[in-house]
């Protein structure tokens, strides 16, 4: 008999299943009450008295080693199947590349950063505006340029619905439902009825800032202009503020910073003059805050507004705007280091 225990014990250690089924299969055969080392066990009752130990020690073994052969294959099939579970069918054979973030988010995360800092918050409003949100409560005349169907895309002939020129409407809407103090950034894409060119295009995006609160002076803007001028270029960076004009402001100024690339001294970047031009700023008009509901006489206020493409070119010399919206992934590749 032990001669048959060990030909069984040598099968067993040999056991092999390509799957769950079979498995099942060979736990049968040999470990149920009807299996092969069952029926062995019943044989031993006929063994020699003289024999029992040695015989049941070696049935034991094999007991033992049938056990761990069947439990061995069953972890083998639940690892693989966990591995298993992990593949997407349906993904491509190929390698995927990571991708990048476009350089405009990439600037307008960073100027986002910057501001909050400062204590903005994010407000966003519709693409689809009317004509007072974009125009008449930001003391734009009747008569104004920017009216004109040259600047402005209208929808369905409709002179009160048009696409947004500029994110200054989401700070009227904010001005009209929220209470003072308000500070907010606002992103966003514009539109402007413009030919395409290196220079120009028909949308592009914009971060306009709003500060409403007691006591606002314009020296609260100046400090936040070179706060934020030396965060995002660098420490060295100056700033300087040229008398200008907007409806919403008075006064306005449009600022320049010193040339990041001559650092100031003159190059063809800057056309010689050391000074580059990034955005435009000033007093929040009193007659603005009347239109959106706020005491002028209480509150006054600072806004500020730049375009992301702008502050972009500067940051990473890009001489065409035009490549900023055909993704080129020649183009996108060149920042992956600065996503």
């Amino acid at each position: 008999m032990i001669n048959k225990i060990d030909a069984l014990l040598q099968e067993v250690e040999n056991l092999k299943a390509a799957n769950a089924e079979e498995l099942e299969a060979l736990r049968i055969k040999y470990l149920s009450k009807k299996g092969e080392i069952s029926s062995l066990m019943n044989e031993f009752r006929n063994v020699a008295a003289d024999q029992k130990r040695e015989v049941g020690q070696h049935l034991n073994k094999l007991k033992e080693v049938a056990q761990n052969k069947i439990n061995e294959l069953k972890a083998s099939f639940e690892n693989s199947q966990a591995v298993n579970d992990d593949i997407d069918l349906t993904r491509t054979a190929y390698p995927i590349e990571l991708g990048t973030r476009h350089p405009l988010s990439i600037v307008k995360k960073e100027i986002c950063d910057i501001f909050a800092r400062l204590g903005f918050s994010i407000a966003e409003g519709p693409e689809i505006e009317d004509d007072w949100h974009v125009f008449s409560s930001l003391n734009f005349a009747e008569d104004h340029p920017a009216r004109d169907m040259q600047d402005t895309f209208f929808i369905q002939h409709n002179p009160d619905v048009l696409l947004r020129t500029h994110t200054s409407s989401v700070q009227t809407r904010v001005m009209e439902k929220q209470q003072a103090p308000i500070r907010i950034i606002c992103p966003g894409r514009v539109y402007r009825n413009e030919a395409i060119s290196y220079r120009a295009h028909c949308f592009f995006h914009q971060v306009e800032g709003l500060y409403v609160d007691k006591n606002v002076s314009f020296a609260d803007l100046k400090q936040a202009l070179l706060f934020f001028a030396k965060e995002m270029f660098s420490a060295d960076t100056k700033i300087r503020l040229r008398p200008s004009y907007f409806p919403f402001t008075e006064p306005s100024a449009e600022m320049d910073i010193s040339c990041n690339i001559c650092g100031g001294k003159g190059c063809p970047f800057c056309k010689g003059t050391g000074w580059v031009e990034i955005l435009g700023c000033g007093m929040v008009d009193p007659n603005v805050l009347e239109n959106c509901g706020i005491d002028s006489k209480i509150y006054s206020g600072y806004a500020l507004g730049m375009g992301i493409e702008r502050i972009t070119n500067l940051k990473y010399q890009v001489k065409d705007l035009r490549m900023f919206s055909e993704n080129d992934i020649r183009f996108l590749r060149q920042f992956e280091s600065a996503n």
